[in-house]
C-alpha cells in the first residue's frame, strides 16, 4: 500500500498546528481523554480510516483502557462496558458522523440524551471533537494514508 500523497495536514504550512489548536480547545471542558478517544475511534471505524483506527486504539491502550472497551466499541450498543454518558456521546458521534444516512441525522432524542450528560461547554467540545475526527478521517481516506507507515512516521 502507498499513500497518494503526504497528508495535507502535514503538507500545508500551519494546517497541522491549526488542527492541533482545535483539538486543544476541548481540554478545559472536563471531558475525559478516554471518552474523546472512544468517540474518535468510533467515528474512524464508521469512516473506515485505518490510520485513525490504529492511532485511537493505541491512545486508548496508552490511557489504560481495558482491552474489552477497545475491542467491543464497534458493538457499543450491545456491550456492557460503557457508561450512560459514554453511550450518549457515542450515539451523538454516530449520528454526527453518518449525516447522510437519515433525513434527521442528529435527531432531538440523541441530542437531548447527550445534553443530559454534558454541560454546554462539554457538549460544544464533544461536537467540535466529532467534527475534527471526521475531518482527519476524510483527509486520510482521500489521500489513502497507510496506517502502519503513517503511525510509525508521525506518532
Amino acid at each position: 500500500m502507498k499513500a497518494r500523497m503526504p497528508s495535507p495536514a502535514l503538507t500545508l504550512p500551519g494546517a497541522l498546528e491549526a488542527l492541533q489548536l482545535l483539538a486543544k480547545s476541548r481540554e478545559q471542558t472536563g471531558l475525559s481523554p478516554a471518552l474523546l478517544e472512544l468517540c474518535n475511534l468510533r467515528a474512524s471505524q464508521i469512516n473506515g480510516c485505518a490510520v485513525c483506527v490504529e492511532m485511537h486504539a493505541r491512545a486508548l491502550t496508552k490511557l489504560g483502557e481495558p482491552p474489552e472497551r477497545v475491542f467491543a466499541l464497534g458493538a457499543w450498543c450491545d456491550s456492557p462496558y460503557y457508561s450512560d454518558a459514554e453511550r450518549a456521546a457515542l450515539a451523538l458521534t454516530e449520528a454526527t458522523t453518518r449525516l447522510s444516512d437519515r433525513a434527521d441525522p442528529v435527531c432531538d432524542d440523541v441530542w437531548k440524551e447527550a445534553a443530559r450528560h454534558f454541560e454546554p461547554p462539554a457538549m460544544a467540545a464533544l461536537v467540535l471533537s466529532i467534527a475534527v475526527i471526521n475531518l482527519w478521517n476524510r483527509l486520510n481516506a482521500a489521500t489513502k494514508q497507510v496506517a502502519g507507515a503513517w503511525t510509525a512516521q508521525y506518532v
